[in-house]
């Protein structure tokens, strides 16, 4: 793969291709049950060849392809431990690679975006790029005044690829529902595809960027890297080392996979108190675990790509923290009313009060213990709770509805939780909760009706 593959025809057809290879498996897969193949096997088999399909043509594709793939990923943890493994690798492929921009295209952009003599304004810069993403590619460099950097070059033609993928998979979203038992594919492609004009703006993630690392400078616990540099498609920024998030969760220790997570549900909930902005793409390849700043408890979160963000002014809704700690009290008739109000239970919908507490019970309570160890099988649990057509969990959640100013602040916290329990870290939610999220400390002045 030398180019990203621009022509909407060519790329239509990759994606299109999908539900064909998924039709084809399924009858292969009947004959072979008909042949006297457990079942169990067989779909396993399916299974892992489906992911191995899927995620190649994604990653292949980068552009929205790939960016729904980086979106899925971090909802593996979800997967029961039979469908996981084959899953996982595949997945996690896709976080931190894709076929590479060639150097001819990249030299042709920088020299389109900063000038004909742009390589004056670098002492070195690595051909190879360093990272590869749905949009653009990093390149490893020397700025002029001495500081390393990272220079994110945007793929020609990526906002036309964007919209074409998203549109594409949008059409067959419902041949991915399998993957992640639970979850609706296709209002995430929707929310995608709303976000595509923000995070092509470099202009945009740069002012982003900026805020975020003029709040944390010198902060103990999270490390954003200044802007050095922008230009349309072109985006320069201090070098952030430390060890891929990825690393951790495929042979991190105990040690690095609880303090990532800690400082990850810290950024979480104190970046849009700090900033009013939350980071909106909490996917494994943009953190980094800075090892190298001594002891373990003094080890920092490097966090990148702020193409995405929701801008909260006012920090998260207090109605969140509110519900939440009226939840954890158990006032079941506070938290129904206060969920009218918001807009997640419909005016002509009736719900019971405690069969929507009884429905929320397992799912907040991370935030009602000290410590939490956040993993796979606890995951699993809540996903088949809700997916299963049985039972009241998967009754209720049909009832209620997500309102569109909670859209992006409900993904990221998924995804969040997702990356948590992927690291399989112990957390003390609870604490940044206390520290960070409006409401839940004590009672604010927020009226239910």
């Amino acid at each position: 793969m030398s180019d990203l593959p621009r022509k909407a025809v060519t790329r239509t057809a990759k994606l299109a291709a999908l539900p064909l290879g998924f039709a084809g498996r399924a009858t292969l897969g009947l004959g072979k049950r008909i042949g006297g193949r457990p079942a169990e096997v067989v779909a396993s088999e399916l299974q892992q060849r489906t992911a191995e399909q899927l995620f190649k043509t994604l990653g292949q594709l980068k552009g929205g392809a790939m960016k729904f793939g980086q979106a899925l990923s971090v909802f593996e943890a979800a997967l029961p431990e039979e469908v996981a493994g084959p899953y996982r690798a595949a997945l996690t492929k896709l976080q931190d690679a894709a076929p590479p921009m060639p150097a001819r295209t990249v030299h042709d952009v920088l020299a389109k975006r900063l000038g004909e003599r742009w390589r004056e304004m670098f002492e070195e810069f690595e051909d190879k790029p360093a990272a590869a993403a749905s949009i653009g590619q990093v390149h490893r460099a020397v700025w002029h005044d001495g500081r390393e950097v990272a220079v994110k070059v945007q793929y020609p033609g990526a906002g036309e690829a964007l919209l074409s993928d998203l549109s594409q998979l949008g059409r067959v979203a419902r041949l991915f529902g399998p993957l992640i038992p639970g979850m609706d594919i296709k209002p995430l492609i929707t929310e995608l595809r709303d976000r595509v004009s923000e995070e092509l703006d470099y202009e945009l993630e740069a002012a982003a960027q900026h805020a975020h690392a003029a709040e944390f400078a010198d902060d103990p616990d999270v490390v954003v890297p200044a802007v050095v540099y922008q230009a349309d498609q072109v985006l320069v920024t201090e070098w952030l080392g430390g060890v891929p998030l990825a690393e951790v969760i495929a042979d991190g220790s105990q040690e690095q996979r609880d303090r990532a997570g800690q400082l990850l549900a810290r950024f979480l909930f104190a970046g849009p108190a700090r900033t009013g902005l939350l980071h909106a793409d909490p996917h494994p390849g943009n953190f980094r675990l800075l090892v190298d700043d001594g002891p373990a408890d003094g080890w920092r979160l490097g966090v990148l790509d702020f193409g995405t963000v929701d801008r909260l002014p006012e920090g998260l809704p207090l109605p969140i923290g509110a519900s939440l700690r009226l939840a954890l009290d158990g006032d079941a008739e506070s938290v129904h009313s206060m969920l009218r109000q918001e807009g997640f239970v419909k005016p002509s919908i009736q719900l019971n009060p405690d069969a929507v507490l009884d429905y929320l019970r397992p799912i907040i309570e991370p935030a009602r213990v000290e410590e939490f160890t956040f993993g796979r099988g606890w995951m699993r649990n809540q996903a088949a709770r809700v997916a299963d057509p049985r039972s009241p969990a998967y009754q209720l959640g049909k009832q209620l509805n997500l309102p569109p100013s909670y859209l992006l602040i409900h993904r990221v916290t998924l995804s969040t939780i997702g990356v948590l329990c992927q690291l399989d870290a112990t957390v003390r939610l609870r604490d940044e909760l206390l520290d960070w999220l409006p409401g839940f400390a004590e009672e604010d002045e927020y009226e239910t009706a």
